[in-house]
């Protein structure tokens, strides 16, 4: 069950995972329209001393079922029993990063530390979001096909890539390519709900939450107001990086969460 892709049916969809290397675990969720392989150089770089799990959010890469906030926290779940992974650090990324809190707030016990990377606006839902017409991309998919929302979205602030790395932008380009649409194409999706800001406040868990210091400002915002809101909290910013920080600068990225996690560990032996 290490390193190739594998699979775990989860309330009716088959999901894409890989776990790879041996220790403390720590799960990496992705963001909107990408998957499991934006991970590539963290696993690579972190699979030597920690066990390093990620998976396809239903709806995306290779993933199957119907995209959906709720459905992402019971998938964590059943995957983390799926591999008799008790307790690991969850670090999610941008629309993931509310996956991974709304999973350490329904399940702290299984939560070791959080990272949140690029975080949205928790304390609002999806439906008021500047920054994610949802409903823009609905109309353009419905008229123009997934293609013409792929052409928008692929130059959108949220999704450039500062760095000249070409392997960067062609994972990217693969991600969205996989990216099937489903959310986009059904009108009837669910939006997230805010969060409660009390119950954010009582979370007692060390929070690491990263942005690129090229990250828009809205995405600057939410991550300062955690910053105030939670009770142990960590802010940083990755240097030459945009929202997608783990591509534009990964040994930065990598250094960061090695500080963070490191001093976890040591914390809990």
């Amino acid at each position: 069950m290490r390193g190739p892709d594998s699979y775990l049916e989860s309330g009716g969809a088959q999901l894409r995972f890989r776990d790879e290397g041996e220790g403390e675990a720590v799960v990496f969720i992705h963001g909107w329209t990408l998957d499991l392989e934006m991970w590539d150089a963290q696993a690579a770089e972190f699979s030597g001393s920690l066990r390093v799990i990620r998976f396809d959010r239903r709806g995306h890469g290779l993933s199957g079922g119907h995209p959906g906030h709720e459905p992402d926290q019971r998938d964590l779940e059943a995957l983390l029993d799926h591999l008799r992974v008790a307790r690991a650090s969850v670090v999610g990324m941008s629309q993931g990063a509310r996956t991974a809190m709304s999973f350490a707030l329904r399940l702290p016990e299984r939560v070791a530390s959080l990272v949140l990377d690029g975080p949205p606006d928790l304390a609002a839902g999806t439906g008021r979001d500047p920054e994610f017409p949802i409903n823009r991309f609905r109309e353009l998919a419905r008229t123009g096909g997934l293609e013409a929302f792929r052409v928008a979205w692929r130059v959108h602030p949220l999704m450039q890539l500062h760095t000249g790395d070409r392997a960067a932008t062609e994972l990217v380009a693969r991600a969205l390519a996989r990216y099937p649409g489903l959310d986009l194409l059904d009108e009837a999706a669910p939006a997230a709900s805010a969060m409660d800001e009390r119950a954010i406040g009582r979370l007692q868990l060390p929070v690491l939450v990263i942005t690129g210091e090229r990250d828009s400002q809205a995405r600057q915002a939410a991550a300062d107001w955690l910053r105030h809101v939670l009770p142990q909290v960590e802010r940083v910013q990755v240097a030459h990086a945009g929202h997608l920080p783990n591509l534009d600068n990964p040994g930065a990225y990598a250094k960061v969460l090695h500080r963070f996690l490191r001093r976890q560990s040591r914390v809990a032996a």
